[in-house]
């Protein structure tokens, strides 16, 4: 009987099996880091929602300000969702018949709320302040996206602590007027070009740098400014 397992050629198997060996921990770690971070997670996520409201018709379209509905933004740490009378504020008079509306008037009628679907989470370890930033000058699209072209809202930032902090070492990029926050255009110059085009970028610079001189914006990278 043969004391060797395997056939000899097999041996030339030996190198292969090695790298591998080698690679094969590295990709399950590099797999399981990028598959499972906040940014491959969350990014995207667009939950079904029980009324088909239209950021793209209200805050687009028709140019309402975020406030109105998230009243509030400048005040609190979070950003309210919208009240059924916030609703029937208009459509007591806008669209009453339209089966769009089936869920608001049957929370109207029956007192009870709308069960929104949150849709931009923060880790319950962290702590984020809505009015520390819309005050200081911040704008809304520079976290949600361009809420104001979505049908439905979806999460369009990864919102990791890296990304976070990204800003927090420069925030400068994510400055304007305070009066400008819920403006999901400002700063994009849009139909410019060659030397109007330049100009307004120079413009829009020297107002981001007005905003972070103004109100001496140097945001802390320490642990406990999030980790409370």
């Amino acid at each position: 009987m043969s004391r060797f397992l395997f056939p000899r050629w097999s041996n030339a198997l030996l190198p292969l099996l090695a790298i591998v060996g080698g690679i094969a921990p590295l990709y399950v770690a590099f797999f399981v880091a990028y598959g499972f971070s906040p940014k491959t997670l969350e990014v995207g996520y667009q939950p079904e929602q029980p009324v088909p409201f239209s950021h793209a018709l209200h805050a687009g379209e028709l140019g309402m300000d975020c406030r109105y509905c998230h009243n509030t933004v400048e005040r609190a740490s979070h950003a309210a969702v919208p009240a059924t009378q916030t609703c029937m504020n208009c459509h007591t008079l806008v669209k009453p018949e339209s089966p769009k509306l089936e869920g608001v008037l049957a929370s109207y009628e029956t007192g009870l709320p709308i069960e929104w679907v949150k849709v931009h989470h923060v880790a319950d370890y962290a702590y984020f302040s809505h009015q520390a930033h819309v005050n200081r000058g911040v704008g809304c699209v520079s976290c949600h996206g361009r809420i104001d072209q979505m049908e439905e809202v979806y999460q369009a930032k990864p919102m990791s602590m890296g990304w976070c902090l990204d800003c927090h070492r420069n925030p400068e990029p994510n400055l304007r007027p305070v009066d400008e926050v819920t403006n999901m255009t400002w700063g994009l110059a849009l139909g410019l070009t060659g030397d109007a085009l330049k100009e307004e970028r120079e413009k829009i610079a020297q107002e981001r740098a007005k905003v972070l001189d103004l109100y001496h914006i140097n945001p802390s990278e320490n642990c406990s400014t999030c980790h409370r």
